[in-house]
């Protein structure tokens, strides 16, 4: 259940900075929240993962920013939440701080090189060539790093808060075994 609530706020990390009428710093959970979910729930379950983040997707485009809604120009990232799942149920399911740190590279950089590469194939704002699509890797640079971090500082918080309190459980167990002096 807990990996559905991670699920669940990050999708609504995505919509709070637009209700406080402010973008932020393009700080989400999306990317740990997916790597977390697909570590802890069965392959299948993606397609929730999907359903929910789709639904921000629609919410965003229709209701925030005014645009109509194309599934079409979502099937990349909808394919991206569903591989970040399936990349973490593999990866994830034994956690150790390399296997996350490489879950968090590896969904940082496939957004980045993914959607750019989307804005630049339909986006219309850069030419077709390759400084075009060199240009709009460039201007994403600020996002990626952002999402680098986010990603990596909630899916430090998310896989390692549970190895910190199972330490302390296993500490304070020794500790309540001595015998008393």
């Amino acid at each position: 259940m807990i990996a559905y609530l991670v699920l669940i706020l990050a999708a609504l990390s995505r919509l709070v900075p637009h209700a406080l009428h402010g973008t932020g710093v393009n700080f989400t959970a999306v990317g740990a929240g997916l790597l977390f979910f697909g570590s802890r729930r069965p392959r299948w379950q993606s397609v929730a993962a999907v359903a929910i983040l789709a639904a921000t997707d629609f919410y965003l485009t229709r209701f925030v920013y005014g645009f109509p809604f194309e599934i079409k120009g979502y099937l990349v990232t909808w394919a991206w939440y569903a591989a970040v799942c399936l990349l973490a149920s593999g990866l994830l399911r034994k956690v150790t701080a390399l296997r996350v740190a490489a879950g968090v590279i590896a969904s940082a950089t496939s957004f980045f090189l993914l959607s750019n590469f989307v804005v630049w194939v339909g986006g219309g704002m850069y030419p077709h060539s390759a400084a075009g699509l060199a240009a709009c890797y460039v201007a994403a640079l600020p996002f990626y790093a952002n999402d680098l971090i986010s990603t990596g500082v909630l899916s430090a918080v998310l896989f390692g808060l549970p190895v910190v309190a199972a330490k302390l459980a296993e500490a304070m167990r020794a500790h309540s075994n001595q015998p008393l002096a």
